[in-house]
């Protein structure tokens, strides 16, 4: 999709975490523990890890007297989020009525992994409008054999799989020549629960969106196959090829 529209970014909600996780934030080092034992991070850090990616590209502008929350550095985390908080006493975030949106053409995004359950998306409903979502059904099997399979490069997000798109050296990065690695949260038993549990979650935040008339749902085994149906239909409803 990025390479096919490039006025198109991404907005990763997993990427946002791992990041924090990295910087070992205080948010990071919450999430932390709670993605190694398969549980899901709580609704308001993701909502603000998204809010601060895009007030930080001058794509969701705070009006004023809104207060920026940014949470990618431990310093400004801090005086807002303690280690050993809990999370679900956050303040509020504020209403869509507090901040501007860039009318740019290049201020389009994809959010990928973000909502999950209907609550996610009224809450985010507040903050900014969602105009297509698009859900990709994948069989389990297939799904559980690509993610235990996967190994990556973290310093350049390179993902290979030792299924279908293997590495020369194994467990070694083609470009660098360095150890790839695999995510601790990568393993088959962390992921059946949550594969489990985003199906008891999913049929309601599905309804959600059918009901506004923005839900499109594409089926298939691999991306070669579901890739080609995506082009197809977003160019249909946004009038781009």
């Amino acid at each position: 999709m990025l390479k096919r529209y490039p006025q198109l970014s991404s907005i990763s909600s997993g990427d946002l975490l791992r990041d924090n996780v990295r910087q070992r934030t205080p948010l990071g080092i919450q999430a932390d523990s709670l993605m190694k034992t398969g549980q899901l991070v709580p609704d308001n850090m993701i909502l603000r890890l998204i809010r601060n990616a895009l007030t930080t590209r001058g794509w969701l502008i705070p009006a004023s007297g809104a207060e920026t929350l940014t949470l990618n550095s431990s310093s400004t985390a801090t005086s807002h989020i303690h280690a050993d908080s809990d999370p679900s006493r956050l303040p509020p975030l504020h209403a869509r009525e507090d901040y501007d949106y860039s009318d740019d053409p290049d201020a389009s995004f994809i959010l990928d992994g973000f909502p999950r359950t209907s609550d996610q998306a009224t809450q985010l409903a507040n903050l900014l409008p969602i105009n297509m979502v698009i859900h990709i059904h994948t069989p389990t099997s297939i799904i559980l054999d690509r993610i235990c399979n996967r190994w990556i490069h973290a310093p350049s997000g390179r993902v290979y799989n030792t299924t279908y798109n293997k590495p020369k050296v194994d467990k070694v990065d083609d470009v660098t020549g360095e150890a790839l690695t695999q995510r601790d949260d990568d393993k088959p038993e962390v992921w059946e629960r949550r594969l489990k549990q985003f199906g008891e979650t999913s049929a309601p935040l599905l309804e959600h969106y059918d009901k506004q008339n923005v839900l499109w749902t594409v089926e298939g085994k691999s991306s070669d196959e579901i890739t080609p149906k995506i082009f197809e239909e977003f160019g249909r409803k946004f009038g781009i090829q």
